[in-house]
């Protein structure tokens, strides 16, 4: 199957090292292999975390008690900042970009989600790159995405893309923890495979992004349930976007 348009998104640990601050290179890594396939004229949709470490690199430590407008406020700041970022890089590579800030109940059918389409296929049209997160500031707690995946997988399904890539700071999903010897690397699975016990639930700080490997599992089932091939794989990874396409055995494949 020909590969005409995918959705790409990078989470929070892809983007940052372990003291929790953006990583230059791998940002421009990740628009060089835009680049790439934009050569190829794929149309890539980027769903892109982060804003919220970029906002508290900025803020530090804030008075702020109630953790939903704390968080709000980190990504009111960061989300510029990120957008300065990659505006800076897609231009070194002679492309544009966009961002497009969402609720969950945009993608509700109705008018909505409708306008929503019409912006991104105006954007494609024009080969400008889509730049995809929630829109923080006016996301109510309990209409919010449970995280940045399942934003990834609503835009996938909404735009009928040929594959979603799901960039983790680890390989793919493994038979128990990555770091353990004893843990294999699952290449390939299906949507009626049980494969939940080999997740555990994850710890995060506050900014360090909501998805863990279990949100991603579940996500990656559910859109190659709807037809979407799906991949979990290590953002960190040199050129792991351009092999994913180029059909190289890559992280997890999940398929229906």
């Amino acid at each position: 199957m020909e590969t005409k348009r995918i959705v790409v998104k990078v989470g929070t640990n892809v983007l940052t090292n372990k003291d929790n601050r953006i990583l230059g290179p791998v940002l421009r890594e990740l628009v060089r292999q835009i680049s790439v396939l934009n050569e190829r004229d794929i149309e890539v949709i980027l769903v892109s975390s982060g804003s919220a470490i970029a906002g508290k690199e900025i803020l530090g430590e804030t008075s702020i008690q109630d953790p939903s407008i704390r968080r709000q406020v980190y990504s009111s700041v960061g989300q510029p900042r990120m957008m300065r970022h990659y505006y800076s890089l897609f231009h070194d590579y002679g492309m544009r970009c966009a961002q497009v800030l969402a609720t969950k109940r945009d993608f509700d059918r109705g008018k909505h989600r409708e306008n929503m389409i019409n912006c991104y296929e105006g954007l494609l049209s024009e080969g400008i790159t889509p730049i995809a997160n929630e829109d923080d500031a006016t996301s109510l707690t309990m209409s919010m995405f449970s995280d940045n995946d399942e934003l990834a997988s609503l835009v996938a399904e909404l735009l009928d893309v040929d594959r979603l890539i799901i960039l983790s700071d680890t390989n793919g999903l493994y038979t128990g923890h990555p770091d353990d010897e004893n843990s294999t690397q699952l290449k390939e699975v299906t949507v009626n495979q049980a494969v939940e016990q080999y997740v555990m639930a994850s710890n995060k700080k506050e900014g360090e992004g909501r998805g863990g490997m279990a949100s991603k599992l579940k996500i990656a089932k559910g859109a190659a349930l709807k037809n979407i091939p799906t991949y979990i794989a290590n953002g960190k990874r040199e050129n792991v976007i351009v092999d994913i396409i180029d059909n190289k055995e890559v992280g997890t494949k999940f398929i229906s």
